[in-house]
């Protein structure tokens, strides 16, 4: 040790004998060194979590969400985003597997509510013919052709306002969801409102799901219904799930809404006490003769953008993390980029089949070669196997 070092270990020394205070020591020993900089740090405060690291963090779904934790999910760098969407994914599903599902209009047309972008409604100008309601056995040939082509759910879709005031189709569409049962296959209906009572009757009969949309943000939704509210809509919701069956419940993106209305629409679905089962978004397709179709081409700045309809998605599986997301009316409007990037955010059905309802629908066939270039798989069925959800109350 030369002399210069030992001059300042003895230095050194005599500064700690005679320092009582640590802050005191702190200042002398950085006195020693040319940049004066203190060796001990002050404590800093912790981090506030973010949403986005809540929501990766739980094991388990939960339904006390609030609209600025969606907020800033939702408004996370992209990339990151549907990074973390994909990664949350795979803790509750299997990523090489897809569910096909079909649907089956069993009764098109004649509908008395007033949605501004369906076809069926008869307050719109569309031209689309009421039909009456299919037999069982035409039902039961398009089921057996769907599971011949990969589909493991079946959902009928009538354009009712209401299936509790119509007793007869009431028993003939109990009879539908029987026979598809016996397929193998899981049942879904969309049927309008419907009471519990009601509802116990089709779970009598194995119905699988019930399909009843929410469709947008409860602020957008004057907007585009008036013949039935928000709350009818929650409350068909609630009869379902009471009644035993799983609720299927999404929405359209594309209606004119802005982000917040995104958010508002998650916001409505993730505080559920029980998430939805199955979760379908659809992207619109903008029919001529509706009024929604009619405000899109005056107003060109109202379409749906891409990003928008991807950041819905990925913030649908952070909060909402063992539903099902179907992606499903207007696909085939998507290029194969865009539905690629979908399943990276957590998408995990599709519909499949000649159509959807009265728009146009990916066919079996493309679907198959799709999947297989991508390295997935069909879904297998898991009617009565999927535990339902488990809600914790949780916070931040």
């Amino acid at each position: 040790m030369n002399r210069q070092s030992l001059m300042i270990g003895k230095r050194l020394f005599s500064k700690v004998r005679v320092v009582r205070k640590p802050s005191t020591l702190a200042n002398e020993l950085g006195s020693l060194y040319e940049h004066n900089q203190p060796i001990f740090e002050p404590p800093t405060p912790e981090k506030k979590m973010s949403a986005l690291d809540y929501a990766f963090s739980l094991k388990s779904p939960v339904s006390t969400w609030t609209k600025e934790q969606l907020r800033e999910i939702y408004n996370t760098p992209l990339m990151e985003l549907v990074h973390r969407a994909q990664i949350y994914h795979r803790n509750f599903h299997n990523p090489s597997e897809v569910q096909i599902c079909n649907l089956v209009n069993i009764k098109s047309g004649g509908c008395t509510e007033d949605c501004k972008y369906c076809s069926q409604s008869v307050n719109n100008d569309t031209n689309l013919k009421a039909e009456k309601l299919m037999t069982v056995d035409e039902v039961v040939e398009q089921a057996k052709i769907a599971k011949s082509n990969g589909a493991t759910r079946v959902c009928l879709g009538a354009a009712y306002r209401t299936v509790s005031t119509r007793k007869r189709a009431l028993e003939r569409i109990t009879t539908m969801v029987k026979e598809v049962n016996k397929l193998g296959l899981e049942s879904c209906v969309t049927l309008g409102m419907i009471e519990e009572e009601h509802a116990r009757k089709l779970k009598d009969a194995g119905l699988t799901a019930y399909n009843h949309n929410i469709d947008t943000s409860r602020e957008h939704y004057p907007n585009i219904i008036t013949t039935r509210t928000y709350d009818d809509r929650l409350k068909t919701i609630d009869n379902v799930q009471k009644a035993g069956i799983s609720a299927c419940t999404g929405g359209i993106l594309g209606l004119g809404e802005t982000v917040e209305d995104h958010i508002g629409f998650l916001y409505t679905l993730c505080t559920m006490k029980q998430h939805p089962e199955s979760l379908p978004i659809n992207r619109l397709v903008p029919i001529k003769g509706t009024p929604i179709a009619d405000e899109l081409a005056r107003d060109n700045s109202k379409k749906l953008k891409f990003e928008s309809m991807l950041r819905t998605i990925a913030t649908a599986r952070m909060v909402m993390p063992t539903s099902i997301i179907r992606l499903a009316a207007g696909r085939y409007t998507m290029k194969e980029t865009e539905q690629f990037l979908c399943f990276m955010a957590g998408c995990n059905a599709i519909f499949s089949g000649k159509k959807m309802l009265t728009t146009m629908c990916n066919g079996f066939d493309e679907d198959k070669e799709l999947l297989a270039k991508w390295g997935m798989k069909p879904m297998q069925s898991f009617a009565g196997k999927r535990p339902s959800s488990v809600v914790e109350t949780c916070h931040i």
